[in-house]
């Protein structure tokens, strides 16, 4: 997809509720010649994110909803981003599960990043599950989103090994470095690039 022949890149949102450290991955992956996708727009459920900040310094709009009443902020949600243009979404550390209604109007085209092997560990405290389960391997996983809480078909995963003495914090920060390098790579596969 490169744009001096003209094709245009896909219009794509990144939903996040925290640092946005792979929202930050995937504005460095967008703006190379290989990427098919170019982030148009940061949503996120946390008005402190402090992945906002990314907003300001690559300039892309952002939104900011609480989902208190989670009907009204995905309506609220889909007219700005059909307004935008908005064709692929990108879960990055999103803290909202999406309702099937808003998932069937983007239908193919959410992606998310899990920080385990799917199917293992769904939800949430995914590392300190592993290490209680004594694993001896955890890693992330980009899959489409369904209406089932990470069930969705599966493009990438990347393994790490679990070491003797572990702890979240350690292997959270050690799955974090794959992710980022995994979910530039999982986009392009999912467009067969």
């Amino acid at each position: 997809m490169d744009l001096s022949t003209g094709c245009s890149k896909i219009r794509t949102a990144v939903f996040i509720s925290g640092t946005g450290s792979n929202l930050k991955s995937l504005i460095k992956f967008s703006k190379t010649i290989k990427s098919p996708i170019s982030i148009e727009f940061i949503v996120s459920n946390n008005s402190k994110a402090k992945g906002l900040n990314y907003s300001k310094i690559y300039k892309i709009k952002k939104k900011i909803l609480n989902f208190e009443n989670k009907n009204l902020s995905e309506k609220k949600l889909l007219s700005v981003l059909k307004a935008n243009n908005i064709e692929m979404i990108c879960l990055a550390g999103f803290m909202k599960i999406l309702s099937k209604n808003f998932i069937k109007k983007f239908k193919g085209k959410i992606l998310n990043i899990h920080p385990s092997l799917l199917p293992k560990y769904k939800g949430l405290n995914t590392h300190q599950r592993a290490i209680n389960n004594k694993e001896k391997y955890s890693g992330c996983t980009v899959h489409f989103v369904n209406a089932r809480l990470d069930s969705g078909k599966i493009i990438l995963q990347k393994k790490v090994k679990i070491s003797k003495n572990e702890t979240k914090a350690s292997l959270a920060k050690k799955i974090l470095v794959q992710e980022h390098k995994l979910y530039p790579k999982a986009i392009l596969k999912a467009f067969n690039l």
